[in-house]
């Protein structure tokens, strides 16, 4: 098949990261898959690295020039099926195949949580624009399916998945030494772009009340909020204890250099990558039920939940775990489990492969 991907968001995160993985992916079952995006997009930047061919496009804002470059390339380059990714380019590619003739159909992915309008455009999008969306967990469909009144067969969900081979547990001290850590050191750690919503600052905020001795905190990222959380960290007087990586392009040695894995997210999550990373890295999980979050962990066997945005329940979780070593290691093995099992890259490239395929299949004749 011919697939394009079009993604209008500028950041960078576990949605750009999926496009990119998911298109690497099916290039590597024989198909051409390309991405279009606005050329000052950080994933514009990253598809070399990921070897999937990119173009650039003006379709970051929903304005006419987007949408006649848009047009104008599906003109001259044929494709069977158009993945969407945001809404500024869903938007663009529902009205640029509106006025071609022979338009390839839609499939729409939905990322993230945040609920979509019930008006009766984002009806016409998701329920006749687009020919079959994608969600990045059940709980996401369900919603869409409810606030929308879409047929269930037209929304499928396809948790993003995550290659066992590369994200396996390691030799902790090993990956401390390699990246320049402590190896005498026990480290809490957070992988996830630095927003609002991941929680960073409660995350601060129960460290500082936990006031472990012997344990650092590794935020590993970069984002709108680093500076903010650079501050907080002075507010608090966590200068010694904290650590900000920045972006790293080998988040798997990181999380081998963990002891326990925290994602204390309050919105906008389907089922994160970076928890299922850490699953897959036999890591203890705190986090919080938000988004699709539960349908990839258990409270209590694979994870600790506690309400978000709440330091104080955060620290005592933490807090449990450190004082249970026991407990984190079962913990750890079960994640592992859990995650090869319901959670794999090929699991997800056949899911959207069968999805473009029948989008494609579906396509009335020119």
């Amino acid at each position: 098949m011919h697939i394009v991907h079009t993604e209008s968001s500028l950041g960078w995160g576990g949605q750009e990261i999926r496009i990119l993985e998911e298109a690497r992916g099916l290039i590597g079952r024989g198909h051409d898959v390309r991405l279009a995006c606005p050329q000052e997009a950080r994933i514009y930047t990253e598809a070399a690295r990921y070897g999937v061919p990119v173009h650039a496009l003006p379709i970051g804002r929903k304005n006419l020039k987007g949408l006649l470059a848009l047009r104008h390339w599906l003109k001259i380059h044929p494709v069977d099926v158009i993945n969407t990714h945001s809404s500024t380019d869903s938007w663009l590619a529902a009205l640029a195949c509106v006025s071609l003739h022979g338009a390839p159909p839609i499939v729409r992915t939905r990322h993230i949580s945040t609920p979509v309008a019930k008006s009766c455009t984002s009806r016409w999008l998701y329920g006749k624009a687009v020919k079959h969306v994608v969600t990045t967990g059940e709980v996401l469909r369900q919603t869409l399916i409810h606030d929308l009144r879409l047929a269930p067969e037209r929304v499928t969900s396809v948790p993003t998945g995550v290659d066992a081979a590369r994200f396996v547990p390691g030799d902790k001290a090993a990956a401390r030494r390699d990246l320049g850590l402590d190896p005498e050191i026990h480290y809490l750690g957070i992988v996830a772009t630095l927003r609002s919503w991941k929680g960073h600052r409660y995350l601060l905020e129960a460290f500082h009340q936990l006031a472990a001795p012997g344990w650092q905190l590794l935020i590993v990222g970069d984002g709108p909020q680093k500076e903010h959380l650079k501050n907080k960290v002075n507010q608090l007087g966590l200068e010694s204890c904290v650590i900000f990586t920045g972006q790293q392009n080998n988040p798997e040695r990181w999380l081998q250099a963990l002891d326990i894995f925290c994602l204390p997210s309050y919105a906008d999550e389907g089922v994160p990558q970076a928890i299922l990373q850490a699953m897959l890295t036999e890591l203890p999980i705190i986090t919080t039920p938000v988004g699709a979050i539960m349908e990839a962990v258990s409270d209590g066997k694979t994870a600790c939940i506690v309400p978000p945005r709440d330091a104080t329940a955060l620290a005592g979780a933490i807090k449990a775990l450190i004082e249970n070593p026991g407990q984190c290691s079962a913990m750890g093995r079960q994640t592992r489990k859990d995650a090869e099992q319901r959670f794999s890259s090929g699991s997800m490239l056949e899911n959207m492969e069968a999805i473009f395929d029948l989008a494609a299949c579906d396509r009335p004749s020119s």
